[in-house]
């Protein structure tokens, strides 16, 4: 276990001189503060031995270790450790190891105290995130490991993809995006192939399905004509998208033969 950079704080130095302490309301509140920030290990949230943290910008981190034992905490795989910082370095061992390779190298930070019924904490800051914990120590009851997941990380991922896809289709259908009104409105009944959404271009009208349209008959599309009766339009499909080359403000989906399955389009307004 090699040494690594650690912030030193002297045992039992005053970081606030005893006339500059705060205030009782204000002291109080910031253990409040903390006290409600701490996430504790939850049998829930165990893979095997290692306990899973959600991670959450701002939480404090239980760890508790035991003298005798080393603990380990996991960064997530590609994050480049800066800094630790040990709020009691005298009675608590940091170091760090490395496992895997490439993009799938992970850091390790190992802690060990040396005595039991102790409390610091400890503050992680890598080239993604910074990780507040709370150590604690027992005479024999020890983690094994911590990690975490990353909810938030995930989430922006799947806009990220969302986002792409729109663009790949945008340049599958050649059209401009800042040019599409939306103010399209979708009523009837329900089905698998239901569309999401309606817009145009100001020459061309898109209808967007969801990807289940391509495990049945594709619906044909009737337009509303002059005559107030509808009327089938030709269209072209194009991945999950009818287009058709032309605006309309009145449309029909039907599906079936003896009980039709009734979708309708309506053009509401300009909602570019």
């Amino acid at each position: 276990m090699k040494p690594i950079l650690i912030c030193l704080l002297a045992a039992g130095t005053a970081v606030v001189p005893p006339a500059q302490a705060a205030p009782g309301g204000s002291a109080e509140r910031v253990r409040a503060a903390g006290a409600a920030a701490i996430k504790e290990p939850r049998r829930e949230d165990y893979r095997g031995a290692i306990q899973s943290y959600a991670y959450t910008e701002g939480a404090i981190y239980r760890l508790v270790a035991a003298p005798g034992h080393v603990t380990a905490i996991a960064l997530e795989p590609g994050e480049a450790l800066l800094a630790v910082a040990a709020g009691d370095t005298a009675r608590w061992t940091v170091g760090d190891t490395v496992s895997g390779a490439g993009e799938q190298q992970r850091i390790h930070i190992m802690i060990k105290p040396l005595a039991p019924s102790l409390a610091t904490n400890l503050i992680i800051t890598t080239d993604r995130r910074v990780y507040h914990l709370a150590l604690t120590s027992t005479a024999a009851t020890a983690m094994a490991a911590i990690r975490w997941t990353y909810p938030g990380d995930a989430l922006l991922a799947i806009k990220r993809a969302a986002s792409a896809m729109r663009e790949q289709t945008v340049g599958r259908l050649g059209v401009d995006p800042t040019a599409f009104n939306f103010g399209y409105r979708i009523s009837g009944d329900r089905a698998r192939w239901r569309p999401l959404r309606a817009f145009d271009d100001g020459r061309q009208t898109f209808i967007e399905f969801p990807p289940s349209l391509a495990q049945g008959e594709a619906p044909p599309l009737f337009v509303t004509g002059d005559s107030g009766s509808p009327e089938l339009v030709n269209y072209r499909v194009s991945g999950r998208y009818y287009v058709v080359d032309r605006i309309f403000d009145r449309a029909q989906l039907r599906h079936g033969t003896k009980r039709q399955t009734v979708i309708h389009i309506v053009r509401a307004g300009d909602a570019r």
